[in-house]
């Protein structure tokens, strides 16, 4: 039995995922990247590896994706983090046919077929407004963990709503709005629907299609899968891996490796 594995190195944290020769995953491994990317891609995999029980000579490929991806200096390739969420996504959700990723620094959306391919995608990567960072920034306002986020939000009664386009303004309208008396239930909730409108606007720019599935860090907060899905009006695919989404794309082209090296005229033939 051989191994494939993916490293995906975010903004704020790093994944890595390994699976089997029949695309199960075996192990997964999450921790805070920080400021050393090499070291947290190589805890990851360390960690994966130690909770599998596989020895490390049983991993045969390993691909590196997310920004630090070519930081995974003990990997054999590198793949957009891209293709990874729409591989891992359609792997998980074989009907997924739109993807919205939000990680800590950018939220992308992407069109796929049912292999998994990307179609077309966009991102907002020049504005921190419609991600984590901005969930971050009302955390630290509002002195609440950002765990607490999601549930807190969901118990709003009158919604504010949040006006600022900008992470850097975030804090002090969300201050305002506490200084005009406002609960913070019904503040946490204008923020999450301000992420959705704009998470929504980049979905309708590459077309939504059934089925939508979410996938990045922030699908852990019920209350943004529930402004997202009142958003868009339909229901989104989330699960205890979608944290993972973007290693294991990467575990599955790394196996895909894999299985086309011990096959090559048959890769050969089925390109031509």
């Amino acid at each position: 039995m051989a191994y494939a594995a993916g490293v995906d190195v975010g903004s704020t944290q790093t994944k890595a995922v390994i699976i089997d020769e029949e695309r199960k995953i075996v192990s997964t491994a999450l921790i805070d990247t920080g400021a050393n990317v090499i070291q947290a891609a190589q805890h990851a995999y360390d960690s994966a590896l130690k909770s599998s029980k596989i020895r490390e000579v049983e991993v045969e490929y390993i691909i590196g994706t997310g920004y630090g991806r070519y930081r995974v200096t003990f990997g054999n390739a590198q793949v957009t983090e891209i293709s990874c969420h729409g591989r891992g996504a359609v792997h998980m959700f074989p009907k997924t046919r739109t993807v919205v990723d939000m990680g800590g620094q950018d939220t992308k959306a992407i069109r796929v077929n049912d292999l998994g391919e990307i179609v077309d995608f966009c991102m907002n990567d020049k504005c921190a407004a419609g991600t984590g960072r901005f969930l971050g920034a009302a955390a630290t306002a509002l002195d609440i963990p950002l765990n607490d986020l999601g549930t807190t939000a969901l118990k709003f009664n009158k919604p504010v709503r949040i006006s600022t386009t900008c992470t850097v303004f975030a804090e002090s309208e969300v201050l305002s709005w506490l200084g005009k008396g406002k609960k913070i239930e019904d503040i946490l909730w204008g923020v999450h629907q301000s992420i959705a409108s704009r998470s929504a606007g980049l979905l309708r720019r590459v077309g939504v299609e059934d089925e939508v599935t979410f996938t990045g860090g922030v699908t852990r907060n019920v209350a943004m899968v529930k402004a997202i899905e009142d958003r868009l009006e339909t229901k989104l695919n989330v699960s205890e891996e979608s944290h993972y989404m973007g290693a294991l794309g990467a575990a599955l082209f790394a196996l895909d490796h894999i299985l086309e090296s011990r096959n090559p005229r048959k890769s050969v033939e089925a390109t031509s």
